[in-house]
């Protein structure tokens, strides 16, 4: 019976979450409509760019916030997505070993040495460390994607911190809870997969599915910082910077969204440290889309001035398809 009910409350632990990812990111730019929609920009496009009147934007945010309103969640439902993440992260935390937790233990903001590989190897910090897309590149490239999943348990873990001694509903499962689970699943579905038995399918498509789903949600708690403290941390939060469905798109439009996810959450953790600006060559001059405000797909497609370095005097392309 005991067990039942347990059963039961992960359910719905489990139905709120989803509820949240979905209601979230329909307000964050998990729709269709952002297919289409085109905000005002601050880089100068050429004319057929300029379409989109500030009515638009008006509107758009407008429906954002009547959304938003009518699909809030419930103190109770809240409350079941929160203790899910508490709980996913405790369990998973639990099955790491003790010096690797240690090493990875939060630490207060300013922990970290100055240098590159002080920063590419320190433990993750609250407020979360500023990592821009260089650096990350940087980290990234020579190890063959070994650091990038150092980056991604670090973010997460920040994050996660952040909530919980912030006092806000925890949205997110943590270092713990959202790459571990991917890891061991990994570890243990492969060697099966290679043995022919069937369930290692199962847990392989289980793990990818389970880091997929973080990554859209982590797309959604960016959008969820710069609408809750960009103003007051005087970041431009007219409109979420990301598109989170965007995550479910394949290579390479996927890789857009998440090298704008480094960008935008490194300069909210450096703003909020009131750490000095530091330009970013790779985000704001050699790749312009990374640092670009919100834009649509067909955006993207019709500017190449966005595209590259070399491709910031190209004219708009004409093609009626890719009007919005």
């Amino acid at each position: 019976f005991a067990t039942t009910l347990n059963t039961l409350h992960m359910m719905k632990a489990l139905h709120a979450l989803a509820t949240t990812l979905l209601l979230s990111s329909a307000c964050n730019g998990f729709i269709p409509n952002s297919f289409t929609h085109t905000p005002k920009k601050s880089f100068s496009p050429s004319s057929s760019s300029i379409a989109s009147s500030s009515n638009d934007n008006n509107n758009n945010n407008q429906d954002n916030k009547s959304l938003k309103s009518s699909l809030k969640l419930t103190p109770e439902q809240e409350t079941l997505i929160s203790d899910f993440c508490i709980g996913t992260n405790t369990f998973w935390k639990n099955l790491v070993i003790k010096p690797v937790k240690d090493y990875v233990e939060i630490r207060p903001a300013g922990t970290a040495g100055p240098n590159l590989l002080e920063k590419l190897i320190a433990p993750p910090e609250v407020p979360g460390i500023p990592r821009p897309v260089w650096l990350t590149i940087a980290g990234s490239v020579p190890t063959a994607l070994g650091w990038y999943g150092y980056y991604k348990f670090s973010v997460e873990e920040e994050l996660y911190q952040y909530e919980v001694r912030e006092g806000k509903a925890v949205t997110g499962c943590g270092g713990y809870g959202t790459l571990f689970p991917f890891v061991y699943g990994v570890i243990i579905g492969f060697p099966l997969k290679l043995l022919g038995v069937e369930i290692g399918d199962t847990i392989v498509d289980a793990a990818a599915l389970w880091i997929l789903l973080g990554q859209v949600n982590l797309y959604r708690r960016v959008n969820e910082l710069y609408n809750e403290e960009g103003a007051s941390l005087s970041l431009d939060n007219a409109q979420p910077p990301l598109h989170a469905w965007w995550a479910l798109l394949p290579p390479p439009l996927d890789v857009v969204v998440g090298l704008r996810q480094v960008h935008f959450l490194s300069e909210f953790w450096r703003t909020k440290r009131e750490e000095p600006y530091d330009k970013d060559v790779i985000a704001e001059e050699y790749f312009p889309f990374i640092s670009a405000p919100r834009f649509t797909l067909k955006e993207f497609f019709r500017t190449p001035s966005m595209w590259f370095w070399f491709t910031k005097d190209w004219k708009d392309f004409e093609f009626e398809v890719l009007k919005d």
